[in-house]
């Protein structure tokens, strides 16, 4: 049976000479396999550049439930990129951000609200004009509260510690080392509760920007089962350097 779904591009793999399997978190079925056959082809209806990561698309699917490995009809990119496949900064933050994504999110099944939060992140990315360096982590942050992990930002006055084992702000300094102390730890709830549309108006240096990222994936790594480590924010933190 066929199915209209939009899609976001998580992980695309080679299984041949022409073919892939492609993973795709959809609006409709969660995460899902599809295998495309002939992507290489000169007259291939669905090309690898089309696959890219976290590419945006609408597709006609056949779905077969329990089936590891599922079929598309049709795909098309919706909306097309504007800016993100030809800026530096934003092509590299979107790879940056893929595999964080595909490491954190485990939805077998649909989560509109996970999938709408990053389709429509990733469309105001694509067309905002400025290549804002602050957006991945902003994103990370705002995803943390449909993954269950969210910050507390209750403070009181005393409050100089962000714990990032507990989420939340502390008078004194854990006895672990997973924490951020107070002028970090302001900017760190400035980016969760800032619009995306303000984030220009956070201004932070590259140290701070570079410890703020360390702790977020430390946070990541502590509230998500089998993270592991992430490699492309090394190449990321070279870009924005």
């Amino acid at each position: 049976m066929l199915h209209k779904t939009r899609g976001i591009v998580l992980k695309t793999t080679l299984y041949s000479e022409s073919s892939v399997v492609v993973q795709i978190f959809t609006d409709k079925f969660g995460i899902q396999s599809y295998m495309i056959n002939g992507v290489k082809k000169p007259k291939a209806k669905i090309r690898m550049n089309m696959l890219q990561s976290l590419h945006l698309v609408d597709m006609v699917v056949y779905h077969k439930p329990n089936s590891s490995i599922q079929r598309i009809s049709e795909l098309r990119p919706s909306p097309v990129f504007r800016t993100i496949p030809y800026d530096i900064l934003k092509s590299t933050m979107i790879i940056f951000l893929n595999e964080v994504l595909y490491k954190s999110i485990r939805q077998q099944n649909a989560d509109e609200n996970i999938f709408d939060y990053i389709f429509n992140a990733i469309s105001w990315f694509d067309e905002s004009d400025e290549s804002n360096s602050n957006f991945h982590l902003a994103f990370l942050l705002k995803l943390s509260r449909f993954l269950g992990f969210a910050p507390s930002m209750e403070t009181k006055s005393d409050s100089s510690y962000f714990d990032l084992q507990e989420g939340e702000f502390k008078s004194l300094p854990p006895l672990h080392p997973f924490f951020i102390e107070k002028t970090a730890a302001i900017l760190f709830i400035s980016l969760f509760t800032t619009p995306f549309e303000k984030l220009s108006e956070i201004k932070i240096d590259n140290v701070t920007r570079r410890l703020i990222l360390d702790k977020i994936l430390v946070y990541y790594t502590l509230h998500t089962a089998s993270f592991g480590e992430i490699k492309s924010h090394q190449v990321l933190e070279d870009v924005l350097s």
